[in-house]
């Protein structure tokens, strides 16, 4: 029947020099929706997110300020949990770490969509396990003035699910004591913070003082040697017979041997003691 009447309509609406073909050319066609989400400048921001694996039970949630300052928390749970209401566990760690920070105004946000909707009673909770983190939610929200529950995709909540995940992997250490986790941010390469002194020796910067002086080279220095030599010595200033180096904001650093370190910091510490002095 289907097939009889388009039949029906291509012969009725036959082909004319007017034709137009439909353009049916989408360029977003992946988008499946764009929603415009209006930012609080004075409202702090939740992320939370739980993690379930062979390995065990994580949870993890970031605080930020409104001014962007960071306050991450991440807690391995020793008891059953499912991933609902592990992430219940994140959500509400999160919660008492705003109340702690004496937090008024709220914004909490996480891809659980069962939490974000059964907080905002759009869904019901019938899981005998999840009523009681539902209604401890609810009892936790009354401390704010304001308080918000936004689902967000997953991409958008890498850094908590990376806390649970990690606090999940980590096998429990018993009674060994484990530092805080720092991470520390590198824009060198490993190697280039092992220079080490050796006694008696010419300082680092040696072969490049004395080209940029003399236009000479170290005696047995080899092609690549001298072609490596002129290159670094691009990035330095010679005045008189201090060496600086050149800095990407037109700043010069001064380049000193062990001996001139050791006096600078005396000289640093001398100036610092007679500053407390005064004071």
């Amino acid at each position: 029947m289907k097939a009889q009447a388009l039949a029906d309509h291509l012969a009725e609406n036959p082909i004319d020099d007017e034709y137009q073909p439909l353009r049916t050319y989408f360029p977003d066609e992946e988008v499946n929706s764009v929603e415009a989400i209006s930012e609080d400048t004075h409202a702090w921001k939740m992320f939370f997110d739980g993690a379930v694996n062979a390995k065990g039970v994580g949870i993890g949630a970031i605080l930020i300020s409104p001014t962007g300052q960071h306050y991450p928390a991440t807690t391995r749970l020793r008891f059953f949990c499912t991933n609902n209401t592990a992430n219940y566990e994140a959500c509400i760690m999160g919660i008492n770490m705003a109340i702690d920070q004496n937090v008024e105004e709220l914004l909490i946000m996480g891809y659980s969509d069962l939490i974000i909707w059964q907080t905002q009673g759009e869904w019901e909770t019938r899981d005998v396990k999840l009523i009681p983190y539902k209604k401890h939610v609810e009892d936790l929200s009354k401390r704010f003035k304001s308080i918000e529950f936004r689902y967000i995709p997953r991409c958008h909540n890498e850094l908590a699910d990376a806390l649970a995940t990690l606090a999940s992997m980590l096998p429990y250490p018993g009674n060994a004591h484990i530092d805080p986790l720092e991470i520390q941010i590198r824009e060198r390469h490993g190697y280039c913070n092992t220079i080490e002194a050796a006694p008696n020796t010419q300082p680092w910067y040696h072969d490049i003082k004395k080209f940029l002086k003399t236009q000479e080279y170290p005696e047995q220095a080899s092609g690549d040697q001298k072609r490596t030599i002129r290159q670094h010595a691009n990035g330095f200033f010679l005045s008189g017979d201090v060496l600086y180096k050149r800095t990407p904001d037109l700043n010069l650093l001064r380049c000193v041997d062990v001996q001139s370190k050791a006096r600078v910091q005396e000289a640093g510490v001398t100036k610092m003691e007679k500053e407390m002095c005064k004071r």
